[in-house]
């Protein structure tokens, strides 16, 4: 099968030890899949991997952004998207936690969805308190979009979708001063945004896996933003 009109969008911030087996694998596993780094200023090789892979590769670019005035996994992801010259686009995180071979189940079901969310049924070796606050915020933010009226899925904490080129430049076009540019749920503000005639479909994977290398990002401030995108 071609995957010449997907193109993947990875937001990095120093993921040396994870990056390379990501974006080699996608290469390998969708022929013709294009694969954007988006890199928020790595200090620890995590660009020079990306490019050396892009030498070999003229498919997988990187987009430096350690230069940029807004930092943020959201920026990063829409900075990405208004570059990207195909019709479909999955975001996915670059540490190895997301399984690839979803990312076609995705990119499939986008034929007949314009946002495609995949949604966890196990986390693999994650910890009590780290749960404990997943499942918190996604059901304090379901409640926050019910209440309101809006886009609701079965994972809002998902950092794994798959989005109609189209319909993500449009909204970042029309709406992108409520995407909330250092955060890290891309999803929700994609969510509040929508418009109410476009489709949302959803995968279901069984395994999000615990990373294989460096350490998570994970924070006090991933609350504090996530709350940004669900409340504004």
């Amino acid at each position: 099968m071609d995957y010449s009109d997907l193109t993947v969008i990875i937001p990095t911030f120093n993921e040396m030890g994870n990056i390379r087996e990501v974006v080699s694998g996608l290469t390998k596993r969708y022929r013709n899949v294009s694969v954007t780094v988006s890199d928020d200023g790595s200090d620890d090789g995590t660009r020079e991997a990306v490019k050396a892979l892009g030498k070999r590769n003229g498919r997988i670019k990187l987009l430096d952004r350690s230069q940029k005035r807004e930092h943020g996994l959201a920026a990063s992801v829409l900075d990405a998207a208004l570059l990207a010259k195909t019709k479909k686009i999955v975001v996915m995180d670059g540490d190895g936690q997301h399984p690839l071979p979803v990312v076609g189940s995705i990119a499939i079901a986008l034929d007949s969805y314009d946002l495609v969310v995949g949604v966890r049924t196990h986390v693999k070796d994650w910890g009590m308190q780290r749960r404990v606050i997943s499942k918190g915020m996604s059901s304090l933010s379901y409640l926050l979009f019910a209440l309101r009226n809006r886009r609701l899925c079965n994972d809002m904490m998902s950092g794994f979708f798959g989005i109609d080129a189209a319909v993500f430049k449009d909204l970042i076009a029309r709406r992108r001063k409520r995407f909330v540019g250092k955060g890290y749920k891309v999803l929700l503000d994609i969510l509040k945004t929508m418009d109410r005639e476009s489709t949302i479909g959803e995968v279901y994977y069984k395994t999000f896996h615990i990373r294989k290398e460096g350490n998570s990002k994970f924070g006090f401030r991933h609350v504090l933003t996530t709350l940004g995108s669900a409340m504004g």
